[in-house]
């Protein structure tokens, strides 16, 4: 009988060590594996370009609406970065507010008439008026070219 080859210094099969099937994830659900240096491809030696991660939000709007009202008026990134994160609170402050108004309801769909409800009660007096009838020229707007 042939003996199997030797085995000594090899680990079984089964405790060989695995990648892990998900990367750790943090606070909000970020990556928190480190990522790879940049590698040097084996053919010419130039250097694979690594992806930026997209950050998306509101500055090209801003700046849209901006030209719309100053067209001679510039902003700073700091002054974009403050515009930017008013937004995004505002429209939390109106996503929660509207996803509230769902809720008492029991209606499980947001529709116009719950974001027009929320801006009446997280906006203060003027600024909503303004608000609801921009909204509702968006929305006229929106539905005459279906």
């Amino acid at each position: 009988m042939a003996k199997p080859a030797s085995t000594a210094g090899k680990k079984p099969a089964s405790t060989a060590s695995k990648a892990p099937t998900s990367t750790p994830k943090g606070k909000g659900g970020k990556n928190l594996m480190k990522k790879t240096p940049t590698k040097v491809s084996q053919e010419g030696g130039e250097k694979k370009k690594r992806r930026k991660t997209r950050k998306e939000t509101y500055s090209t709007y801003i700046y849209r609406v901006l030209k719309q009202v100053h067209p001679d008026t510039g902003v700073s990134n700091k002054a974009m970065a403050v515009l930017n994160s008013f937004v995004n609170d505002i429209f939390e402050r109106v996503a929660t507010e509207a996803s509230r108004l769902a809720q008492i309801n029991k209606k499980s769909t947001i529709s116009s008439r719950e974001i027009q409800t929320a801006v009446r009660l997280v906006l203060p007096g003027e600024l909503s008026k303004h608000a609801i009838s921009e909204g509702t020229k968006s929305v006229t707007k929106f539905s005459s070219t279906k």
